[in-house]
């Protein structure tokens, strides 16, 4: 799979983990290409992501699940509509989903998925970045940087 982010023209190859993530490799494969705003996390640290109206036919539930993400896992997180505060979902245009997916990128270290409101986040580490790390790397950094305003992260097969 192909992960970019689209204005600045940087995109990494991400592997499938098929055989740790069956149920999420086979939701996110099926429902590709998808993407949308770029944001960086402001509590997980080293991580960019998007979020999506849900996809999938029936939730993939946990698997693979981690709250320690390291650079290059690819993490699939479902949350209810409840689970996300009122002023976040209205900033990000998502007010009136019932849930979202969140497709995330992780390309630094010590990360930690806790959230202040909700307490642990695990998600579901369903792939991982084997090329263009180190320029994703840089370009989410940027993001942390300069903003995200325009920025699109999205995701599309990459089949070889």
């Amino acid at each position: 799979m192909s992960i970019t982010l689209e204005k600045r023209g940087v995109e990494c190859v991400a592997e499938l983990y098929d055989k740790d993530a069956p149920r999420t490799c086979e939701a996110v494969w099926n429902a590709l290409p998808q993407g949308g705003d770029a944001y960086h996390a402001k509590y997980a640290r080293n991580e960019v992501y998007t979020m999506v109206p849900r996809f999938a036919e029936e939730e993939p539930g946990q698997e693979n699940p981690t709250v320690t993400p390291i650079p290059g896992d690819v993490v699939y997180f479902s949350f209810n509509g409840g689970m996300l505060d009122r002023r976040f979902k209205e900033e990000k245009g998502i007010d009136a989903l019932p849930g979202v997916i969140d497709l995330a990128v992780f390309y630094g270290r010590n990360n930690l998925l806790l959230n202040g409101d909700v307490g642990w986040v695990p998600g579901n580490v369903f792939a991982g970045i084997v090329e263009g790390l180190d320029r994703m790397a840089e370009a989410c950094n940027d993001v942390w940087r300069s903003g995200g305003a325009g920025e699109r992260l999205v995701y599309r097969r990459l089949e070889r």
